[in-house]
């Protein structure tokens, strides 16, 4: 049986009192995902949450009692499946999981520019990494460009068809 793709949506920091807390390092925009009760898989094993204080950033987990115990779980990574982050997140009209970005096809006036191969956070905000198509880069343009993941150039996305159709990006192609 094939695994399924795990993605990253934290990781467990120092710890916090008296009582096994942890500080909770989130990478995700969900931050309701982690409900009390919840199963999380981590690169040191499952565990399950038994208190999350989203205004501290600290998280509880059950049968963590003291600082040593919660120790073990410093620095570890939080993961969740696709299927998971679905069932936890509800989004909002017009947003959208990365993961169902990743791979979209990138059009611009009929034209596929290429394909989204990643998703950057940078501090100006979101950026598409997208790798060029190979009739583009065979006519002399870059093998990748960046373009800024705003309502300026994006017009439309469809998930199901796997297209995102921008307007301007071919400007930033051609001066990358």
């Amino acid at each position: 049986m094939e695994r399924e793709e795990r993605f990253l949506v934290g990781q467990f920091g120092r710890t916090v009192g008296l009582k096994g807390d942890l500080k909770l390092n989130l990478s995700t925009d969900f931050p309701e995902q982690f409900k009390v009760g919840r199963k999380l898989q981590t690169n040191r094993g499952e565990v399950t949450i038994e208190h999350y204080n989203p205004k501290r950033n600290t998280i509880k987990l059950e049968g963590i009692d003291t600082p040593e115990d919660a120790k073990r779980y410093t620095n570890a990574k939080i993961f969740s499946t696709r299927e998971e982050t679905k069932q936890y997140c509800t989004l909002k009209e017009g947003q959208y999981f990365w993961f169902d970005l990743i791979g979209c096809n990138i059009v611009e006036e009929g034209e596929s520019l290429g394909v989204v191969k990643e998703i950057q956070r940078l501090p100006q905000g979101d950026y598409f990494l997208i790798e060029s198509d190979t009739s583009l880069v065979e006519s002399g343009f870059a093998k990748s460009f960046l373009l800024p993941y705003i309502p300026h150039f994006i017009q439309t996305v469809d998930i199901d068809a796997k297209t995102i159709t921008v307007c301007g990006a071919k400007d930033i192609l051609e001066a990358s």
